[in-house]
C-alpha cells in the first residue's frame, strides 16, 4: 500500500512538472509569434517607403563620393530587393522595444517584486541606447569613414560601391554600435547579479579599455578612425554604467530584504 501511494505521488508530481513545462513552451511560442507578427506589421507599413529609406541610408556615402561617382548594382535584381532588405532590417530595429517586452513578460513570473520594478526602466534604457548607437554610427561615424575611404582611393580608381555590399556593411556597423552602446546595461546587471563589483571593475579598468579598442578593431572597418570612434564611446558608457551601479543594490541583498518583510507579514497575520 505504501509503495502504491508513493508511486501515485511520484506520478502526480511528474504530471504536474510536465504540465508546467508544456505551459511554458506554449507561452514561449506565443511570445515568439507576437514578436514575429510585430516585425511583419512594421515591415508591411515600411514597404511603400523602401526606396526613400535606402536613399536616406545611402546619403552619407553619396555625399562623400567624388562628383560624378555613384553607387552600382552588380545583380539584376539588386535595385528591387536591396531596399526591401533594408526595410525589413528597419522593421526589426523598430520592433526591438516590443521584443524586449515579450522577453520580460515571459520571465516576469519568476522574478521578485523588486526585480520587476527594474525591468521596465531597463527595457526603456536598453532601447534608447540601442537607437543612440545606431544614430551615432549614421551621423558621426559614416561621414568620417566614407570620406576617408573615398580620399585614399588610388588615382584612376572610381569608387562605385555595390548597393548590396553597402547594405551589408552598414547593417553590420548599425548592430555593432547598437549592441556596443548596451555596455552600461550589461555593467549594471553584472554588478546587480553579484557577478562582480564596482571596486573590482575599477581595478580592471585598464584591461577594459584595451578590450574596448580590440572590440572596435574587430567590429569596424580596418582603419583607426572607426575603431577609435567605437572604442571611446564604449569606454565612456562603461564609466556611465559604473556610476549608475551605485544607485542599485545587489540582487541577493534586496531579495533577502524582501523575504524578511514577507516573513514578518506572515508572522503578523498568524
Amino acid at each position: 500500500m505504501a509503495d502504491s501511494k508513493s508511486k501515485d505521488k511520484t506520478g502526480k508530481k511528474a504530471a504536474a512538472a510536465e504540465g508546467t513545462l508544456l505551459s511554458h513552451l506554449i507561452e514561449l511560442r506565443d511570445r515568439i509569434l507576437r514578436g514575429v507578427l510585430a516585425i511583419v506589421i512594421v515591415f508591411v507599413c515600411l514597404v511603400p517607403f523602401a526606396n526613400p529609406l535606402y536613399e536616406f541610408l545611402a546619403s552619407p556615402l553619396m555625399d562623400a563620393l567624388p562628383e560624378g561617382n555613384s553607387m552600382i548594382s552588380t545583380e539584376p535584381h539588386g535595385p528591387f530587393f536591396v531596399p526591401f532588405k533594408f526595410a525589413f532590417a528597419t522593421a526589426v530595429a523598430i520592433a526591438v522595444p516590443y521584443l524586449l517586452y515579450q522577453i520580460w513578460a515571459f520571465v516576469a513570473p519568476g522574478l521578485y517584486q523588486n526585480e520587476k520594478k527594474l525591468v521596465m526602466p531597463l527595457i526603456i534604457s536598453s532601447s534608447f541606447l540601442f537607437y543612440l548607437g545606431i544614430a551615432f554610427s549614421y551621423f558621426v561615424v559614416f561621414p568620417i569613414i566614407f570620406t576617408f575611404f573615398a580620399n585614399v582611393a588610388p588615382e584612376g580608381v572610381a569608387v562605385m560601391t555595390d548597393i548590396n555590399a553597402y547594405l551589408g556593411f552598414v547593417i553590420k556597423l548599425f548592430f555593432a554600435f547598437g549592441f556596443a552602446f548596451e555596455v552600461p546595461i550589461a555593467t549594471v546587471l553584472l554588478i546587480y547579479m553579484g557577478a562582480t563589483s564596482v571596486e573590482s571593475l575599477k581595478k580592471k579598468r585598464p584591461y577594459i579599455i584595451v578590450c574596448a579598442f580590440i572590440v572596435g578593431m574587430l567590429l569596424t572597418p580596418p582603419d583607426v578612425f572607426s575603431q577609435t570612434l567605437l572604442a571611446l564611446p564604449v569606454w565612456a558608457l562603461f564609466e556611465a554604467g559604473l556610476f549608475c551601479s551605485r544607485f542599485f543594490g545587489t540582487r541577493d541583498k534586496e531579495n533577502e530584504t524582501e523575504e524578511e518583510s514577507d516573513s514578518k507579514a506572515l508572522t503578523k497575520a498568524e
